[in-house]
């Protein structure tokens, strides 16, 4: 007589997973000649390629897409030219503007009038999108990361000063901006946010969140779950979840690739003097 083996991990439910290779030809060149170059600023902007990819997968021309963390517009323009309605909500007047500029830069009279950004905050998301609230078909966005982000300035670096100009860490020298909310603001500010997103879709209406785990203070940053939870918790099911690579695959292997969407980031590393956990890893999983 046996008794039965009880796993150590609890066993992870069974859900869609894709890998999609969005990295083929790099983020510099993705923008060279169609995007602005002030779209450089910004300190962490969606791969062209996998916005287009998200489009496409998730909706069909003629749809509805938002995207209320909008940023520079690289969501509305590549839905644009897909041939769907896009509407960008940015709370930073610099992200607007270079936006905006974007919009005009890149889509012809056609695809332009597809395109708008507004001025708005995401977190009253149906005020902004007034009479298009209940009727989006996809929101697409990059939620802030929960931890510090900017541009680096090696040159500036090198002689003497900071490493990270001021002005683009966190998307704003603004400490209102999400970009800058740390703990248990950055849940609460960001369970707000998809709220907001829960009820601008219409029924069956998608939310794709892009997002990459972080390490702060030598620790995992698990953005990847903790976007699970704050959307499951606003009444969102997850239904799918993908990984995007963002560097190129040669010779069919990935030579440095960098999970956007992570399925099991792993145990934390050791730190120095402490022995490793003995515990075993949890699932991650990532609403669609």
């Amino acid at each position: 007589m046996t008794t039965p083996t009880i796993p150590r991990c609890p066993v992870r439910p069974a859900v869609p997973l894709a890998v999609w290779p969005v990295a083929q030809t790099s983020a510099q060149y993705q923008r060279a000649g169609r995007y602005l170059p002030a779209c450089s600023q910004h300190p962490a902007k969606m791969f062209p390629e996998l916005a287009r990819r998200i489009v496409t997968e998730y909706s069909t021309p003629g749809q509805v897409v938002v995207d209320p963390l909008a940023g520079i517009g690289t969501t509305l323009v590549e839905a644009a030219l897909l041939d769907r309605r896009s509407i960008g909500i940015e709370v930073e007047p610099r992200w607007t503007a270079i936006a905006r500029a974007n919009l005009d830069h890149v889509l012809d009279d056609d695809h332009r009038d597809l395109a708008e950004i507004r001025v708005g905050d995401a977190r009253t998301l149906g005020n902004v999108l007034g009479n298009l609230a209940g009727k989006v078909d996809l929101i697409v966005t990059s939620p802030p990361y929960g931890c510090d982000v900017g541009n680096m300035d090696k040159t500036r670096w090198g002689t003497g000063g900071g490493l990270c100009p001021t002005r683009e860490r966190n998307y704003s020298p603004d400490r209102a901006n999400l970009g800058h909310a740390r703990g248990a603001a950055y849940l609460a500010a960001m369970a707000e946010v998809y709220r907001a997103c829960f009820e601008v879709l219409r029924p069956g209406g998608l939310l794709v969140t892009v997002t990459k785990n972080a390490r702060r203070s030598g620790r995992l940053v698990d953005l990847a779950g903790t976007t699970v939870t704050l959307a499951r918790e606003a009444g969102f099911s997850y239904v799918q979840h993908v990984v995007a690579l963002h560097a190129a695959v040669r010779d069919s292997y990935a030579r440095r690739s960098a999970v956007v969407l992570a399925d099991d980031p792993g145990p934390p590393r050791p730190r120095p003097g402490r022995p490793r956990s003995s515990r075993c890893p949890r699932g991650r999983l990532h609403p669609r």
